[in-house]
């Protein structure tokens, strides 16, 4: 069965859809009226939608079918697939200001974003093992939350808090939050802070929304989709003219702190939807790239402890295949502070002492290794910085000696 809907912005209108209420799907695209409210990427030409880049947006929405345990947590929820969650949940998030209204009804903004609203933790539950006895409420952000890891989200003194599992037998994910913003917090790179908690026994991380009910998060798909990418430039290059188009501050250093980061922790997940801009949602204004977050698959978290040192092999991602070969793409590495960095493998070993999943000669071998990362990386930072001395010493010469006489 099919119901119109409005796709809203807040409160506006952006345009008319027919959804499936069964599937969850966008069966058709109706009216438009407000363009330069489209989710970025979704461009429209002589007053048509790009329907087909509207509906890919629409699934993206919905969970990934890779969540673990995403099979049972459906028959649990009485679906076939997650897009069958979305209506029931108005397509909200905890991510951006995007809803769908049933057409005619007086729902605004302000009684149903989940910001300032209530919302159920039955779907949570449900992905986290522990149905609820009786009917399930799917009114919740969990239905539109990304990622393949166990989470949820809760509300904790007000705030809205996400709590992310773990995978394998080390659970290493949610302790590799916490190293990675402790890192971050040493080299004052702007980031989401992650604290660790125990929940029956299983550790998760967990974190506040950098997201408030007036502004939004655009990954860098996003950004990098809203203009085609000319064949002679680089996916970096374009990504960086997007964000200088759009008006996004800082966005150069923002992605140098970045890949940086990345390349100490050797983080093998920094993809195109964890990375991204922060704007505000009425005026469409882009305030700034958005803090550094979602680093847990780092730390040669599923190599094998005899095989961890610093130059272990690891997948990279978003702009190329190496670590090596994607920090050469930063032209400034000057902002590296070399003393942050001293005994920076300690935090791992703290942050690992107490864990029942990560044994101690596993906590060892990566806070050694992360000793080396550093290194390396304060050696590749050096070989920067004396590049630039050359060029501004034979810069001095040979201005001196262009220097006419009196």
């Amino acid at each position: 069965m099919t119901q119109d809907y409005d796709l809203m912005h807040r409160d506006i209108p952006v345009v008319r859809l027919a959804l499936d209420t069964g599937a969850g799907t966008i069966a058709s695209v109706k009216e438009l009226w407000e363009q330069a409210h489209l989710p970025v990427g979704v461009c429209a030409k002589r007053g048509a939608v790009d329907r087909a880049a509207l509906k890919e947006w629409w699934s993206d929405r919905s969970i990934p079918d890779t969540r673990a345990g995403l099979r049972g947590a459906l028959q649990t929820l009485g679906a076939g697939a997650p897009q069958e969650l979305l209506p029931g949940s108005l397509g909200l998030s905890l991510s951006d200001a995007y809803w769908v209204r049933p057409v005619g009804s007086a729902l605004r903004w302000a009684d149903v974003n989940f910001h300032e609203n209530a919302f159920s933790g039955d779907v949570g539950s449900v992905l986290f093992g522990c149905p609820p006895s009786g009917s399930i409420d799917r009114m919740s952000p969990d239905n539109t939350t990304d990622g393949w890891l166990q989470k949820r989200w809760t509300v904790r003194g007000g705030k809205r808090v996400l709590l992310k599992g773990g995978s394998g037998s080390s659970r290493q994910e949610p302790y590799n939050e916490v190293i990675a913003s402790r890192v971050m917090e040493r080299l004052h790179i702007p980031h989401v802070e992650y604290s660790l908690e125990l929940l029956d026994g299983l550790p998760y991380s967990v974190c506040e929304d950098f997201v408030t009910e007036r502004t939004e998060y655009i990954c860098a798909w996003q950004l990098i989709f809203s203009k085609a990418k000319p064949n002679h430039v680089s996916l970096y290059r374009h990504y960086l003219d997007r964000c200088e188009a759009l008006g996004i501050p800082g966005a150069q250093r923002a992605l140098a702190q970045q890949i940086a980061v990345d390349y100490l922790l050797v983080n093998e997940d920094r993809h195109q939807g964890n990375f991204g801009a922060l704007r505000r949602a009425d005026t469409l204004e882009y305030l700034s790239p958005v803090p550094v977050f979602d680093t847990g698959s780092c730390l040669w978290f599923e190599t094998p402890t005899r095989m961890i040192h610093a130059g272990a092999k690891a997948a990279c991602k978003p702009f190329k295949t190496t670590h090596t070969e994607q920090l050469r793409l930063v032209e400034d590495l000057s902002w590296l502070d070399e003393g942050a960095l001293a005994g920076v493998g300690d935090i791992a070993r703290e942050v690992f002492a107490d864990s029942p999943f990560v044994p101690s000669e596993r906590a060892e071998a990566i806070a050694r290794a992360l000793d080396d990362r550093a290194r390396l990386l304060l050696s590749v930072a050096g070989s920067r910085r004396s590049a630039v001395d050359d060029i501004s010493r034979d810069v001095k010469i040979n201005v001196a000696f262009s220097r006419p006489e009196n």
